[in-house]
């Protein structure tokens, strides 16, 4: 048993995406498949974002002062 507090994957969509087979999709389905993880990258990278910023403040909030 690992006693690791890092955040977990809640759910592996990508890999379950990755699995699927595309050769049943015409070539509009997969476009609109194309733009619809474009987006979705989007915003995971927009999140992505706001929680490093989130990070960066709360470092320099807790970081200790130094003294001359």
């Amino acid at each position: 048993m690992e006693d690791d507090d890092r955040p977990r994957m809640r759910s592996d969509a990508a890999s379950l995406l990755a699995k699927e087979g595309l050769d049943s999709y015409s070539q509009d389905e997969l476009m609109a498949r194309i733009a619809l993880l474009e987006t979705e990258i989007a915003r995971v990278r927009a999140h992505h974002a706001r929680a490093a910023d989130h990070r960066k403040v709360a470092d320099a909030l807790f970081r200790p002062r130094e003294t001359d």
